[in-house]
């Protein structure tokens, strides 16, 4: 480490800026809401969310649930960024991101085949690769101060799951018999929206940024189809971190293998998997927490957050609705952490208007980590 080495933040918040966080508005929710509402720089929800991106003024920033819409010019992240974090929101300092990373996510992907057994193909909501009522709903964008390798960019939409050993196959409550159908069942892609790794230079020194947002491990029936998926979404990005575990992966260009051994990455996203309390799956987010190659030691905490209930996790949770859902994980030998946190003021705090609700922001908060690349 050199005396110049830089301390850079890095964040990763779920803003809810999907069409169906717009209904209030009487928006019949698309693929092209979330750009239309970019051209009004009044948007209350939006613009708060870039106050607070402003006030915490990452280098590099994942956000989830943010639509993607192809073909657009500018793009949603570029219109973002030019009517929103660009402008001073509430005299706060303008956020330039130069390097933008987006691409197409399996939710609202229409499948062939009849996922929720519903008795009908419909290729939406339930039957689509991740569930979604539009191509490209609950996406996510990548923003850096530092520049992205694109054409080194690797992403794992495609990633069939039963390619994935031992695979947690959902079954009937009681049963052997599989939920997916065997046609189903060799088409169903693993990632509910996508896997990435960007790679990211920093001063010189290489960051891959591993970015994910695993399904929620409910919202099904007794064969936990969800939170099987869960459970798999974040075994393939631990297992992509091992050499002697990553040999059956492959991404959507057909390059098979994981992660150098030597890498520094910081994995990122609201990886819907609590690490305590009510919501805890057992043995699901330990799979990065206890990875030799992770710093599972980082438990970003917030003052709102200890505040907003009363159980011994509250300071840890990302989610309004009491949960640790949001990750910033950065590996374990290359890279020093120097601090960490979760923008949730208390309700006595003027800045707590930003988080008072869904509908003044999101139901997450932007979660940060402070590091070095050693």
């Amino acid at each position: 480490m050199t005396p110049d080495t830089p301390t850079i933040r890095i964040a990763t918040f779920n803003v809810s800026m999907e069409a169906n966080n717009y209904r209030a508005q009487d928006i019949v929710p698309s693929a092209t809401t979330l750009l239309t509402l970019l051209n009004d720089p009044e948007q209350p929800q939006i613009r708060n969310i870039a106050e607070i991106i402003q006030r915490v003024a990452p280098d590099i920033l994942l956000l989830n649930e943010f639509d993607f819409s192809t073909g657009a010019d500018p793009s949603a992240a570029q219109r973002f960024i030019n009517h929103f974090l660009a402008v001073s929101q509430q005299g706060q300092t303008p956020q330039h991101y130069d390097y933008v990373y987006t691409a197409p996510v399996n939710t609202g992907e229409p499948s062939p085949f009849d996922l929720d057994r519903d008795g009908e193909a419909t290729g939406t909501g339930g039957d689509a690769y991740g569930y979604g009522i539009y191509p490209g709903q609950y996406g996510m964008v990548l923003l850096s101060k530092y520049p992205i390798d694109f054409e080194s960019v690797r992403t794992f939409q495609m990633f069939l799951w039963q390619d994935m050993p031992n695979a947690q196959q959902p079954v009937y409550p009681g049963t052997t018999d599989s939920w997916y159908d065997e046609a189903a069942w060799q088409g169903m892609r693993l990632s509910s929206k996508s896997h990435w790794d960007i790679p990211v230079n920093v001063e010189g020194k290489w960051l891959h940024v591993l970015a994910m947002h695993p399904t929620p491990p409910n919202f099904d029936g007794p064969e936990d189809r969800n939170g099987k998926r869960n459970h798999d979404e974040i075994r393939l990005m631990a297992d992509y971190l091992s050499s002697d575990t990553s040999g059956y992966i492959y991404d959507d260009q057909g390059n098979r293998g994981g992660l150098s051994l030597d890498s520094r990455f910081v994995l990122v996203g609201d990886f819907n998997a609590a690490d305590a309390g009510d919501k805890y799956r057992p043995g699901v987010i330990e799979q990065l927490l206890q990875h030799p190659a992770v710093n599972g030691d980082v438990v970003p905490e917030s003052d709102g957050g200890k505040a907003h209930c009363n159980d011994a996790y509250c300071a840890r949770y990302t989610a309004e609705w009491g949960a640790r859902a949001d990750y910033v994980l950065p590996s374990r030998y290359n890279i020093s952490v120097k601090q960490s946190g979760v923008f949730w003021p208390v309700q006595s705090d003027p800045l707590y208007r930003l988080v008072e609700n869904r509908e003044a922001s999101s139901d997450h908060r932007l979660v940060w980590v402070d590091v070095i690349l050693n």
